[in-house]
């Protein structure tokens, strides 16, 4: 239990922000300041308010590629990220994490490309695994888009490194996100640290996991039962009949 995380904060100066895109996402314009959890951190809330460009800000700071990947991996279809990372300040522990990936479903067939090009590439009679091999040594491009997910994150994943992860449940039925949090939960044990921006409320459950909430205008810490998640999806799965009939009724 001595392990206490990679990643301890993310600051961001608002002293000379430029006008513009994304500093201008309303919850950006008053943040200064969260603290990450040694194990697993969530960043949650309505599409459009900045979750997936936080992190993809944290993830360049990091050095790792803009379409997802790990360290090693430099390629670039379309340069697309912003600006952000160049104004954020990690703050982290003396402990050097020895892994790392950063997962971001909307470029992953991207990754799966490099993968194949970068095995392709190697020179023929040259000995030694391939790129592959470390993802179930299955093309990602064989495998259905959820398989292709479940392969990275039972392969790749080792334990003694930061994953930043990007709506992972993206592809994943429920079951699998069950599945998911007892992987999670091994590679906690083996000093891993995850910081995942989610819309399920499966993976949200994760217990003892710090959870922030994004709004229009800030970023909450919260518990589970108060996060908007869990509150939607408990309201509809304990009577659909009234929520549907509300919603049908409205549009009529």
């Amino acid at each position: 239990m001595e392990f206490n995380g990679y990643l301890l904060s993310l600051r961001l100066s608002q002293e000379n922000l430029p006008d513009r895109y994304p500093f201008n996402i309303p919850f950006l314009k008053s943040f200064q300041e969260l603290v990450f959890h040694p194990n697993v951190t969530f960043f949650t809330g309505e599409n459009g308010v900045g979750k997936s460009t936080l992190i993809e800000a944290l993830a360049v700071s990091l050095g790792f590629n803009a379409e997802g990947g790990s360290k090693n991996f430099n390629f670039a279809s379309k340069a697309t990220h912003s600006d952000l990372h160049n104004y954020l300040t990690i703050s982290k522990s003396f402990r050097k994490p020895k892994d790392g990936f950063f997962l971001r479903g909307e470029s992953f067939y991207n990754v799966a490309s490099e993968i194949d090009k970068l095995d392709e590439d190697v020179p023929f009679g040259t000995n030694g695994p391939k790129i592959i091999d470390s993802y179930g040594g299955i093309s990602l491009h064989e495998q259905s888009h959820g398989q292709s997910f479940w392969s990275l994150f039972m392969n790749r994943f080792n334990g003694s490194g930061v994953y930043i992860l990007d709506e992972p449940e993206s592809a994943l039925s429920a079951t699998k996100q069950i599945a998911m949090l007892a992987k999670i939960n091994s590679l906690v044990d083996k000093n891993a640290q995850f910081i995942i921006t989610t819309h399920s409320p499966i993976l949200l459950a994760y217990p003892n996991a710090t959870i922030y909430e994004m709004a229009d205008e800030k970023i909450t810490k919260v518990k589970y039962e108060e996060s908007e998640i869990y509150r939607v999806y408990k309201s509809f799965l304990d009577n659909p009949k009234r929520i549907l009939d509300n919603i049908f009724t409205s549009n009529t």
